[in-house]
Formats: structure tokens, C-alpha cells, sequence
């Protein structure tokens, strides 16, 4: 190295070296942007994973939450973990209609907020929706749910506390946009859960995976373990996933969607092949039970409705937990109680050899606070979803769910859901 060289490297380092001095907080902020600005790949970078413990059950509450740390200083907020949907939001400290918490537990945004011309903006909104963006300096955003409601709401970014578990404990706090809600609205007949926003697991761009994995820290993975005890973990990135045991089925690829969808896929009952043959199934545990269009719906109630028949169960009408349950001899105390009564279902992805999911009884039914057990697969089409089929929490209890966007793909395995994964 000649004179010059080194002199231009003195004064580089002398100049870190004053950065650091003046900002400590933000030296490995620049140290990050630095290590992006020369490696812009980030599956080249090195990657962490992270896992948190959730909450929740099927039945009586009808969703599993997370709890994740907001802001300077950080703040902690429930969150609906839902894989339907990209957008993460929490409820907004404004003029806030539909808002299911106090004004206490509401976010507080401190300015940073995301511009119409942010490329996170152009991933959430269109002209055609929004027909003003581009005259207004600030990032609306609109979500419809397909089954319960929408929120509409302005992006700001802020930082996400993120405790790394993998492959050693470390933590990060980037600056990722999300949505502030100040107006919920829902639909049907079930109350909007009581968390503070919804977490959006999607594979959009806006979605915190998509962030995390585009800044490097984490692989372009997400999954979760949802226990039927209740609770369970959740966790971005891959190291948690097991070795061996995965069954995969690849996602389908679609330009108007952003769901984890694949398929097609053929249901068997009992071990025995049925009428319903392709179905497309969208994974998405935002939603509390499994829903199949009408006609596959009707096909299947039919074989359970038949199946039953000779059995010590009577239609429970006045149950009005579910469309369809049943009462025996006397109130059921557990699942347990009513599963023998129940055949096993399958489904057999006809695309991935020996791609399969199994859904025992318990991966189907519920037993209400009346003591009658009920049919936790409905029928999509009479609540607006279409031809959509979805699989839902009830039946990805006790598993563990890996959705692989760096691969395009599914995975799921029976596992031990009542304990985080070992580091």
C-alpha cells in the first residue's frame, strides 16, 4: 500500500471511528447498510431465525396471538397471527372507529411516516383503489379479510424489537413499515378477536418477513406450531425446521395472489377415495376452522352424516356453536370422549408423491361448552369465499407448519407444539 493509500485509509478510519463516537446507538445500523451496500444478496449474508411463544386455542377463543415489542421505547402489542394476509397493523392512537382496545393500549406513531412513492406503498395500493396517491404525501392502505372485516389505515415505520434465538441469542431492532388502523370493520357472526392489530405472515412485500428477509436477517421462511392444548410458537426464518419427517408440496404460483395456496389435492374418507377430487387449498391460520366450498362441502357432510347413522348421536339443533353437532348420550367432557364416534380424513396432494395431510378427528371437530361435538369444516361458499378453500387452524393443530417462500413450498410434520425448538 503507497503513501496516498494509507493516508485515505487513516482518514477512513478516523472517520468511522467519529461516527461512533458521536452516534454509538447507530454504529451497527451503519455497519448493516455497509455490509448490504457490498453484498446485496441477502441469502449470502449470514442468517438468523427467531421464535416466540404464542397464545390462543381453536375453541372458545378462535385465534392464537403473539406478542412483539414496538418503538422507542418499545411497547408491547398483541397481534392475530394470520398467513392469509401480507400487511401487518396495529390499532392507531387516532380517531379510531371499530378499536377493540383503550386508548392506553393504542399505538402512538412518532412521525416516520411512509410515503405514497415508497415501493412498500406501490406493494399495498393501486391507482384504481386509491385514485388520489398521487397527491397524497402519505401511504393509505386498505384490507379486506375474506371472512371477518377490513381496516383501513396509514404505513409508518418504526422499530421491531426482535429477540434472535438462532443460531445464538442476540437481538435487532430494524425499522419496518406497518400499518397504523383507524378504522376496523367487521363482518359475520363471530366477534372480531381483541388484539391490538393483526400480524401479517404473508409473502408479499410489505409483509415483516419480506422486510426482514430483504434487509438479511432472516430467510424467506415462516412457520408456526399451534398447539391443541392451546398456545404454541411461532418463528421466521429456518433453523427451527426439523431434518427429517417434512412432508412438501410446492405453492402454487399465481400473478393476482399472495396466499400460501397449492393443490390440487384429493380427499379421502376413511382410507377410501371420494367424490371430492382437486380441490386448491389455501393455508391460512388467520382463520379459526377449515372451509371448503359448497360442493365439496356437501359431499363431505354427507359421508359423516351417513357414517353416523346406527351411532348413539343425535343432531344437537339448538347448539348454536356450529352449523352441524351432535349430542350423545350424555355432555362430552374432552374431544376424546366423542373422536371414536369419527373416521379420519386425507388429503392427498396429487402433484407431490407422497405428499399427504392427515386430519384424525381431532383435526376436525370440536367440543362445545353444551358438551355436544361439532363439525369444524364449513362451507366457504355461504360466507362469500367462493370456490376458495381454506385450511384453517383446527386442522394444522399439533403440527408444525413451514411456509418456504425461497423454495416455493409447504411443509408440515407432527410435532411437539407446548415447548419452543431447541437452539
Amino acid at each position: 500500500m503507497d503513501v496516498k493509500s494509507r493516508s485515505i485509509a487513516l482518514t477512513m478510519v478516523m472517520f468511522f471511528l467519529l461516527l461512533f463516537a458521536i452516534f454509538p446507538t447507530s454504529f451497527s445500523q451503519l455497519h448493516h447498510l455497509l455490509n448490504t451496500t457490498q453484498n446485496p444478496n441477502p441469502a449470502s449474508r449470514v442468517q438468523s431465525s427467531a421464535a416466540y411463544l404464542i397464545q390462543g386455542n381453536v375453541y372458545p377463543l378462535g385465534y392464537y396471538t403473539v406478542n412483539l415489542a414496538i418503538g422507542n421505547p418499545p411497547k408491547i402489542y398483541d397481534f392475530d397471527i394470520d398467513s392469509g394476509s401480507d400487511l401487518t397493523w396495529v390499532q392507531c392512537d387516532a380517531p379510531c372507529k371499530g378499536c377493540t382496545k383503550p386508548p392506553e393500549q393504542l399505538y402512538k406513531p412518532k412521525g416516520n411516516l411512509v410515503p405514497h412513492t415508497d415501493p412498500l406503498c406501490g406493494a399495498i395500493q393501486s391507482p384504481r383503489n386509491h385514485p388520489f396517491a398521487s397527491t397524497n404525501e402519505q401511504c393509505d392502505y386498505e384490507i379486506e379479510y375474506a371472512d371477518h372485516g377490513s381496516s383501513l389505515g396509514v404505513l409508518f415505520r418504526d422499530s421491531l424489537h426482535i429477540a434472535l434465538l438462532f443460531p445464538h441469542a442476540s437481538s435487532i431492532s430494524p425499522m419496518l413499515a406497518f400499518g397504523c388502523g383507524y378504522d376496523q370493520t367487521y363482518s359475520g357472526d363471530n366477534p372480531p378477536p381483541s388484539t391490538a392489530g393483526v400480524l401479517g405472515l404473508g409473502n408479499g412485500r410489505a409483509s415483516i418477513l419480506s422486510q426482514l428477509h430483504s434487509l438479511g436477517f432472516i430467510r424467506n421462511v415462516v412457520g408456526h406450531c399451534l398447539s391443541g392444548k392451546g398456545g404454541g410458537f411461532l418463528f421466521f426464518g429456518d433453523k427451527p425446521i426439523p431434518s427429517s419427517g417434512v412432508v412438501w408440496t410446492p405453492i402454487l404460483q399465481s400473478s393476482s395472489e399472495k396466499h400460501y395456496k397449492t393443490g390440487p389435492a384429493d380427499l379421502f374418507f376413511n382410507g377410501k377415495p371420494t367424490s371430492v377430487k382437486g380441490l386448491e387449498l389455501t393455508f391460512d391460520s388467520g382463520s379459526s376452522y377449515t372451509y371448503l366450498n359448497s360442493q365439496a362441502y356437501k359431499a363431505l357432510l354427507d359421508l359423516v352424516t351417513n357414517d353416523l347413522k346406527g351411532k348413539p348421536l343425535n343432531k344437537a339443533t339448538e347448539d348454536p356453536s356450529l352449523p352441524n353437532c351432535w349430542k350423545g348420550a350424555k355432555p362430552f367432557k374432552s374431544l376424546g370422549d366423542a373422536t371414536n364416534y369419527f373416521k379420519p380424513l386425507l388429503l392427498s396432494f396429487t402433484k407431490s408423491k407422497n405428499s399427504q395431510l392427515n386430519l384424525t378427528p381431532e383435526a376436525y371437530l370440536i367440543v362445545t361448552k353444551y358438551g355436544n361435538v361439532c363439525l369444524g369444516i364449513l362451507n366457504g361458499t355461504e360466507i362469500g369465499l367462493g370456490n376458495i378453500n381454506i385450511i384453517g387452524d383446527i386442522s394444522l393443530q399439533d403440527k408444525m407448519v413451514i411456509y418456504d417462500n425461497e423454495k416455493q413450498q409447504i411443509g408440515w410434520a407432527v410435532a411437539n407444539c407446548d415447548n419452543l425448538p431447541n437452539s
